[in-house]
């Protein structure tokens, strides 16, 4: 849980509110580099299953949908913008300007995971479902889309799972805004949120070539 500034001053065991603060970033820089592994791991499967099997990730990616995929990268983009934008304002002192780009990305967030959802159903409705099962893989019977499928889904989930978390996150931080007790220069909150925030865009920027643009090969 990101550090509570309510009383506008810093803990007991901190000696000052800056230190406070630098405690906090280390903190995040190492829990994004602890979600950076875990990635990283994956990125490795799906790289040494895609070496082994060219022919089904083929298949796997002529079956993605892409035109969601870029839209939802374009989404994601902006929200990082948006939430960047927010952490500006806020230290230039413009908490209402601040509170409605934290506002904005929560809803372009929101928007990505409705989309990711549909597209989730377009997939069942082909017949494709975790595990390699369904009418698709029945119909094309080809080494390795299963195991494209099964990661597409391990890893766009876990993807969203994470949006889902940013989005809890920036709930909070939003009512802390509003009721002022994230202020300049007791900011550092939000800035906590963006750079998780924009951790998950980051990994989706990986995703989207992964499993909607590049070929089999």
């Amino acid at each position: 849980m990101l550090p509570d500034t309510s009383h506008h001053g810093h803990a007991e065991h901190f000696e000052s509110l800056e230190q406070q603060a630098h405690a906090a970033h280390l903190g995040m820089w190492v829990f994004l580099a602890s979600e950076v592994l875990l990635f990283s791991g994956l990125f490795t499967l799906y790289a040494v299953s895609r070496l082994q099997n060219a022919a089904g990730f083929e298949n796997g990616l002529a079956h993605s949908e892409k035109l969601i995929g870029s839209i939802n990268t374009a989404i994601l983009l902006t929200s990082s913008y948006a939430v960047a934008s927010a952490v500006l304002s806020l230290r230039a002192g413009n908490r209402r300007l601040a509170f409605g780009l934290v506002l904005t990305t929560m809803g372009l967030g929101l928007s990505f995971v409705a989309l990711k959802l549909y597209e989730y159903s377009l997939h069942f409705r082909e017949g494709i479902w975790p595990g390699g099962r369904g009418a698709m893989f029945d119909r094309y019977r080809v080494p390795g889309v299963e195991s494209f499928w099964t990661l597409y889904y391990v890893m766009t989930g876990l993807h969203v799972f994470h949006v889902l978390a940013g989005l809890c996150t920036l709930a909070w931080i939003s009512w802390k805004i509003e009721n002022g007790t994230v202020v300049a220069p007791h900011d550092y909150p939000l800035s906590l949120a963006a750079m998780y925030w924009h951790l998950v865009d980051v990994i989706w920027i990986v995703l989207w070539p992964l499993f909607y643009l590049t070929g089999g090969a």
